[in-house]
């Protein structure tokens, strides 16, 4: 193959050489869009799932407060059930949070790292491809 490419003229292997460059960042590009799409999805999941638990606290503790305290004033002091209530909505607003923000992280960074490590592999191979020829 070396003796098939020394024997081919300049300007052949420089328009090859600038198709097949063209085709690769057209390439590499499509694959930056997808990968970054992607983390985008995470990413508003992620608000999603943080704007839900906001709206869980308020509703929840807006709503549904007043039945628990009530229900609880039976056996506790009403001052004490108010307080076991706040607490247990709270709770149930942290743990959405927490799972909010794990799905929000999944995209950072969001630097597109498979094209990242796609790109060096290619440059990689062209470089060594340039010495190869030169031999």
């Amino acid at each position: 193959m070396d003796q098939q490419l020394r024997e081919r003229p300049t300007s052949d292997l420089v328009r090859d050489l600038s198709q097949q460059v063209s085709t690769l960042v057209r390439q590499e590009l499509e694959l930056a869009k997808v990968e970054l799409t992607a983390k985008g999805k995470q990413a508003g999941i992620g608000a999603g799932l943080l704007g839900g638990a906001g709206v869980v606290a308020l509703f929840g503790v807006g709503a549904l407060t007043a039945a628990a305290i009530l229900a609880l004033d039976l056996v506790l002091a009403g001052w004490l059930a108010a307080v076991v209530v706040a607490v247990v909505w709270f709770a149930v607003a942290g743990v959405l949070a927490l799972v909010g923000k794990s799905r929000a992280q999944r995209a950072v960074p969001p630097a597109p790292e498979q094209t990242v490590q796609s790109v060096k592999e290619d440059v990689r191979w062209t470089k060594d491809s340039v010495q190869a020829a030169r031999r």
